[in-house]
């Protein structure tokens, strides 16, 4: 099936909730306002649709295969690759000074989810190399950026994550691969390191892996782990490539779904050792390789959004075309497209709603991002980077939640047929799978939203977002109207519930951990929904005000009418999920942990 980019909601969200034009006021950003977005979204659209969509189902069909060490990828996928470098996509959001494009973030991310909605196996390798360039950006020394950093961001190199070892799931400190300093400064790395993404292929020319690795004599746990750089093939002085390094691929995954992508287990120092580079100091190396995990969850969760809209769009297609029973209502003579039955439009409406209130807190949290960087105020940078970091739990974690109810709804509404692989809507269930797993579970993630993003400023931090949901409230009653005020209702009491959880959280999570940690998922799924709820209402807003104004502009009246419909579905059947989420928080602990174990 055919994809068709999501321009138009892509760009209202860019302009009417991440106002880009005022981001566009900033020294960094003067040249990326709306036109410049538009431009720029209409030519990935065109990339995503025309050339790496064909190629989606081919990559299930024919996966990346290994043979003797060497990893040969999908038909055609070598080509699209090399039109992606070409294109000068893998820069987009990379620094100017390295022969990126600089372009903010909202704009980085839209095509990023255009590239996995039409093929998410293609764009795990983009999106590994984009991670390595932010962590060497920060972390890296003058001279490995001037070695790797030019090449990496052209997409002439690629770049992965090597945390996982067959011992070392997510506990981190458990890590074993070791890395021996010898007299140039250079260390040997030795060790085994699994799931791989891109760890091995045949796309591009080399392949920059970042791996976690304990110096001779560090201390134990986490704070005894370094980072290195332990390129495929050494790069020689003037750049061009020398011998290969001791780094080889044993083996790749065979995998439920995003099977073109390749899952390595590479093997370093079989040989005498695999030359690493010290990534900032000894020792550190977790908090350098949390800059390339933060910017993989936020990737992940858009990940999320892009495969539910291919997912929804295949089941709207199918929806409108399959001929099955006489309408309830009797508005059709005889049998008619499903799409006129209540409860096939009930699930597409879901999907629909789910997947554009997902993208809309994704891109407000980049715009977020692109101010925390950016933005002369010190304190407005602080603002907007305490905004962005409550968001990326929530964004991976919700929307990669989210990508698996879309997806097994997508099936559904094939009925039987969903269920056959040739129909293509098993696909992207398969796909999505893996979202809510890697780079950290959604228990890690609610986690994360738990201790460092709640329970540590006492809830500050979350307090001050219900405020300004508080203030959008307020808006909507004063705007008036049914829709309006029927979102005002639902966000207020979702707005409450949350707020009762985060002060369970704050004021239990010392005292009662067992009680707190066992409503964390919950909690994010809580939080994401009256985020993702919140945007919704600030876009039906924007709507309304485009409606009364006769100001559609290019978006159109269809357009802002049906972003109003979706907003107030989105609030009547997905925000009032909320208080039921609150009560099995802070009511609902004790029956998580009071079963004795061996009753399990």
């Amino acid at each position: 099936m055919s994809y068709t980019a999501p321009v138009k909601d892509m760009l209202f969200n860019i302009q009417h909730l991440a106002a880009i034009d005022e981001l566009a006021k900033l020294p960094a950003f003067a040249d990326a306002g709306f036109e410049t977005a538009q431009a720029v979204l209409e030519e990935s659209a065109k990339f995503s649709e025309g050339v790496l969509a064909p190629l989606n189902w081919e990559g299930d069909k024919h996966p990346s295969s290994w043979q003797q060490g060497v990893v040969t990828t999908t038909p055609g996928f070598k080509e699209a690759f090399k039109q992606y470098v070409e294109g000068g996509w893998q820069g987009l959001q990379h620094p100017v000074d390295f022969g990126g494009q600089g372009l903010p973030k909202i704009i980085g991310s839209a095509c990023s989810e255009m590239l996995n909605s039409a093929n998410m196996s293609f764009a795990l390798c983009p999106m590994l190399t984009d991670g390595a360039i932010e962590a060497l950006l920060t972390a890296g020394s003058d001279e490995l950026n001037a070695t790797y950093l030019e090449k990496m961001v052209s997409g002439q190199w690629t770049g992965t994550m090597n945390l996982t070892e067959p011992q070392a799931g997510s506990d981190l400190a458990a890590v074993r691969s070791r890395a021996e300093p010898q007299a140039d400064g250079t260390y040997k790395v030795f060790g085994t390191k699994i799931y791989i993404t891109y760890g091995e292929h045949d796309m591009a020319e080399n392949i920059v892996h970042l791996v976690l690795a304990r110096v001779t004599g560090a201390p134990e746990g986490v704070k005894g782990i370094s980072l290195f750089v332990v390129p495929k093939f050494m790069a020689k002085p003037d750049g061009s490539l020398g011998a290969r390094n001791d780094v080889h691929c044993v083996s790749i995954e065979h995998k439920l779904g995003i099977k073109a992508s390749p899952t390595a287990v590479l093997q370093y120092g079989d040989h005498g050792g695999a030359v690493g580079y010290l990534v900032g100091q000894e020792n550190r190396g977790l908090e350098y390789m949390f800059i390339m995990m933060n910017s993989a969850r936020f990737a992940v969760g858009v990940q999320g959004i892009a495969i539910a809209e291919r997912a929804y769009q295949k089941a709207v297609q199918f929806a409108k075309d399959r001929v099955q029973s006489r309408p309830v209502d009797g508005s059709l003579p005889s049998s008619g497209p499903i799409i006129h039955h209540p409860d096939v439009k009930r699930m597409l409406m879901t999907m629909r709603a789910y997947i554009e209130g997902c993208r809309a807190m994704a891109t407000v949290a980049a715009a977020a991002y692109d101010a925390s960087h950016h933005h002369p105020d010190a304190e407005v940078r602080q603002q907007n980077l305490a905004f962005y970091e409550f968001l990326v739990p929530l964004i991976k974690g919700f929307s990669t939640e989210m990508s698996q109810t879309v997806t097994s709804l997508g099936v559904q509404v094939h009925g039987g047929m969903g269920y056959i692989e040739e129909t293509g809507a098993a696909q992207y269930f398969r796909d999505a799978r893996i979202l809510t797993i890697y780079e950290g579970t959604t228990a890690i993630q609610a986690n994360d939203l738990v201790g460092r993003k709640t329970a540590r400023d006492g809830g500050q931090t979350a307090k001050a977002i219900v405020a300004q949901i508080e203030i959008t409230e307020a808006a909507l009653r004063g705007q008036g109207g049914a829709n309006t005020l029927a979102v005002a209702k639902r966000l207020q009491a979702a707005r409450l519930a949350l707020l009762d959880v985060i002060n369970f959280v704050a004021s239990h999570s010392k005292t009662s951990p067992n009680a707190v940690f066992a409503g964390s998922v919950p909690y994010l799924m809580l939080a994401g929904n009256v985020m993702a709820g919140w945007q919704m209402a600030r876009g039906l807003l924007a709507a309304e005000q485009a409606l009364a104004t006769a100001d559609c502009g290019e978006f159109g009246v269809g357009f802002m009418q049906a972003k109003i419909t979706t907003a107030r579905f989105y609030a009547d059947h997905l925000l009032t999920q909320a208080q039921a989420l609150r009560d099995s928080i802070v009511e609902g602990a004790d029956s998580v942990t009071a079963l004795a174990l061996d009753a399990f």
